[in-house]
């Protein structure tokens, strides 16, 4: 096996078995439930409790790198066993005839039956299949339970334990030029708080824009324990997966259909929904001014309004609240939880995207449709590629043997590339502007320029201090 491909395998077991750990790492949890949930993953799994400590042990001494295997080759796949699909219709008839069976049970008695030589059907494989016919054990548990309680508030008791995630459609914007745009905000809001840690729009729903939305908020606010997200292409993605493990993050993901246990970020959409109303009156023709916007809305309408749900929560636990309520702002701010900020670059390793290609004679290659020049030694040489996927103008270049060289892209000549004269502006008799937004824009001019102030008078106190 290649080294590129050892390393890929190395990534997706080392993902596998952060996938299987993920349950046992919070930190605050009950010995005995880590125990039982420990039991639970080894039985699912296949492998020994023992070889779940080997993984927990690596994964807190090294992290995500503690948990690749060695180097070495795939085994190759088990082949089946002849007349496997006749098996396999004995075993979905054994499970639906009592749905409590578990697969070594029925493995047993279809060797007891002779349906297959003793250690022929292995217990992973016989779980994967029941699973692809819809009877896993939490496909069945899921028919089973039953609605015990009514929807009732819920959050976690501090900031950053856990955030919510989730895509809206945005307004759709028509540039100067006449181009349409849609757009699509994706958003992380602090469960405890119902502080928006990250929210901005974009041009397009790739899952490029959901990395980024994490890589900003692990930036802006640090680490956070666990995300939870929907089963959306987005959230799925094994680059996204692999990153949040490199920093020690969890990724949850949400039961199909189960609205009700987003119901925050859901709540927070209406207010997004208040904005598009506004800024369909804004003239707005660019994506850079539409995220102009909607920082100010954000702050000024969302982050300082009093939340509904966090006074219903202090007070279901019989607390006071202030007649004027509790702000998102005021709750993240006054949360004992201090915030863990990591250091940028590993960030930035954490979230970059790697490819192999291979450099021509004149020291260059592509990537995602464009042109990089690297360098001339470097011809004729397999590179892995590093870049930023918001970020596409400079790549880094690996080459066994040679420093990393930085790759810029290639610009196309002027003569080749002439941009066509920019049309005259919209006219009509439309509104000018949305009155609400430009109101909210001056009243955050006005709060910050009270904060300059104030910074600028305790500056000029501390001055005087020193002549007295």
């Amino acid at each position: 096996m290649e080294k590129k491909e050892v390393k890929k395998w190395q990534d997706e077991e080392a993902l596998k078995r952060y996938q299987m750990i993920a349950p046992l790492l919070e930190a605050d949890m009950d010995e005995g439930k880590r125990q039982q949930l420990r039991e639970e993953a080894a039985r699912k799994n296949g492998i020994s409790k023992r070889t779940l400590y080997r993984y927990e042990k690596g994964y807190r001494e090294e992290g995500f790198g503690g948990l690749r295997p060695a180097g070495r080759t795939k085994k190759r796949q088990q082949r089946l066993p002849e007349d496997f699909e006749g098996i396999m219709e004995q075993a979905v008839q054994l499970k639906r005839e009592v749905p409590k069976r578990s697969v070594r049970q029925i493995i047993k008695i279809l060797e007891l039956e002779g349906w297959a030589q003793p250690g022929v059907l292995k217990l992973s494989t016989m779980q994967r299949h029941l699973y692809e016919a819809g009877l896993g054990k939490k496909q069945m548990k899921r028919y089973a339970e039953k609605r015990t309680t009514s929807s009732r508030r819920f959050c976690r008791a501090h900031r950053m334990e856990l955030l919510q995630g989730d895509i809206k459609y945005g307004p759709e914007l028509r540039t100067t030029d006449g181009e349409l745009v849609k757009t699509y905000l994706s958003s992380l809001i602090d469960d405890h708080s119902r502080y928006i840690v990250q929210s901005e729009f974009y041009d397009n729903q790739r899952q490029e824009i959901v990395e980024d939305t994490f890589h900003k908020a692990v930036l802006k606010a640090g680490k956070f324990d666990c995300a939870y997200l929907d089963n959306g292409v987005q959230y799925t993605a094994d680059h996204l997966g692999k990153a949040c493990a490199k920093l020690g993050i969890r990724l949850v993901h949400a039961k199909p259909g189960a609205c009700q246990s987003k119901g925050k970020i859901e709540k927070f959409h209406q207010k997004v929904d208040q904005f598009i109303a506004e800024i369909r009156v804004a003239h707005v023709h660019s994506v850079e001014d539409l995220n102009h916007r909607w920082k100010i809305f954000l702050e000024q309408e969302y982050q300082k309004e009093a939340h509904a749900g966090i006074r219903e929560y202090y007070e279901s636990y019989g607390a006071s609240v202030p007649d004027c309520g509790i702000t998102p702002e005021q709750e993240w701010m006054r949360d004992a939880r201090g915030l863990i900020f990591m250091d940028v670059s590993v960030v930035a390793e954490a979230f970059l995207h790697r490819e192999r290609r291979r450099i021509d004679e004149a020291g260059c290659f592509s990537l995602s449709g464009s042109r990089y020049e690297a360098s001339a030694a470097l011809s004729n040489l397999e590179a892995e590629v590093a870049y930023d996927p918001m970020d596409m103008d400079t790549v880094t270049v690996y080459c066994r043997g040679a420093s990393p060289v930085l790759a810029h892209r290639m610009e196309i000549g002027a003569f080749a590339s002439k941009e066509p004269s920019v049309p005259l502006g919209m006219t009509g008799t439309i509104p000018e502007t949305s009155r609400l937004l430009d109101a909210l824009e001056k009243k955050y001019r006005e709060d910050h320029g009270q904060m300059a102030r104030a910074l600028s008078f305790g500056e000029y106190g501390k001055e005087a201090g020193r002549h007295v």
